[in-house]
């Protein structure tokens, strides 16, 4: 049988380093919501879960159903100790503990021949949602950790952020997930110096007032 045609952009849209945002992205859209707020409904949840999927490729129909939300979430839970990983040992322990726990064997497919081969570790090519992302995501995060030697991702050092991140490419080790809480967290250091400067600079400007009170 002849090899499917590839789309132009198939090799970037199923790059590891693609699967690995993409389950960042997942990540985040089911369980970023902070802890003081309350997670949102499966069902409006489900929404913004295809909405990832479609902008990651996903081909239609993107069906997802309360109950398939609710399992993927309990698969990014467990992800997410792989992101936060202190360092490269303990994230290959974490993706360890995945791969003997929650994948089956690796094995090829090309999806009946719509698709070009490609590895899985799920159980079929017809797993649920929840067994397919966490498998996928384990096998991508693997091999980012191989490729680089480091972690594959962080958590944002925002407090007012729960996001997780995949580190990529040259350059700082990374610790924010946008530029938006590292903007925002450099403000908030700004403005916090800018106070105990004030509180220093008022504090000391009553020092040694009286002095000679009572002298005429």
């Amino acid at each position: 049988m002849a090899a499917p045609a590839l789309p132009a952009d198939w090799s970037t849209r199923h790059s590891v380093l693609a699967n690995a945002r993409r389950t960042a992205a997942l990540i985040n859209a089911l369980s970023g919501t902070d802890d003081r707020e309350p997670q949102p409904k499966p069902a409006a949840e489900a929404v913004a879960v295809a909405e990832v999927l479609r902008e990651y490729g996903e081909s239609e129909p993107v069906d997802l159903a309360p109950e398939d939300v609710v399992r993927m979430r309990a698969a990014a839970l467990l992800l997410r100790e792989v992101f936060a990983a202190e360092d490269v040992d303990a994230a290959a322990a974490a993706l360890n503990r995945l791969l003997a726990e929650q994948t089956g064997p690796l094995r090829l497919t090309s999806h009946g021949g719509g698709a070009p081969w490609h590895p899985h570790l799920d159980s079929h090519d017809d797993a649920p949602w929840d067994e397919w992302f966490l498998t996928s995501s384990c096998l991508a995060l693997t091999v980012l950790l191989w490729d680089h030697q480091r972690p594959p991702g962080g958590l944002c050092a925002s407090p007012a952020c729960r996001n997780v991140y995949i580190t990529s490419g040259p350059g700082p080790a990374r610790r924010y997930c946008s530029r938006r809480c590292a903007t925002r967290e450099r403000v908030a250091a700004h403005r916090r110096g800018q106070r105990t400067t004030e509180t220093g600079a008022g504090s000391g400007s009553g020092s040694g007032s009286g002095s000679g009170s009572g002298n005429s």
